[in-house]
């Protein structure tokens, strides 16, 4: 039988949603607050949510120590206090929420310790979360 182990982390970043052959009222039109020229930030809550079978030796899908190292290692350390529109991830993509969970996956789908990534979910406000499945 398949178990879930999901932990939280916690991050701020700044971003501006904006793309170049767009005009500023386009932008603008798009993104609304999101394309000013300052750009904005968000404390974003990083949900990560491992499946697999639950090891018969340690009762444990997945080691929450080995995952956290992992995490920080990967996506915390990388993005915390950042702004995501100069990380070489978003050269060629908007740094969207949308985007950014997108990233996050792929940054930890072949890196666990143990599991299958199932699931990424960011928030980005108390109203707006992203989540990313495994095909």
């Amino acid at each position: 039988m398949k178990a879930y182990f999901g932990r939280r982390y916690a991050l701020s970043a700044s971003h501006r949603l904006h793309v170049d052959a767009l005009s500023a009222e386009e932008n603008r039109a798009v993104y609304g607050k999101c394309n000013n020229p300052h750009g904005h930030g968000h404390n974003y809550t990083v949900e990560v949510l491992v499946g697999g079978e639950v090891e018969r030796e340690t009762g444990m899908v997945v080691n929450l120590v080995d995952l956290d190292a992992v995490v920080n290692t990967r996506v915390v350390e990388r993005f915390d206090h950042k702004n995501l529109n100069l990380d070489p991830a978003f050269q060629t993509s908007v740094p969207t929420t949308e985007n950014f969970c997108r990233v996050v996956f792929g940054l930890l789908k072949n890196a666990l310790p143990k599991g299958e990534l199932t699931c990424v979910r960011v928030e980005e406000t108390e109203n707006n979360f992203f989540e990313c499945y495994s095909e």
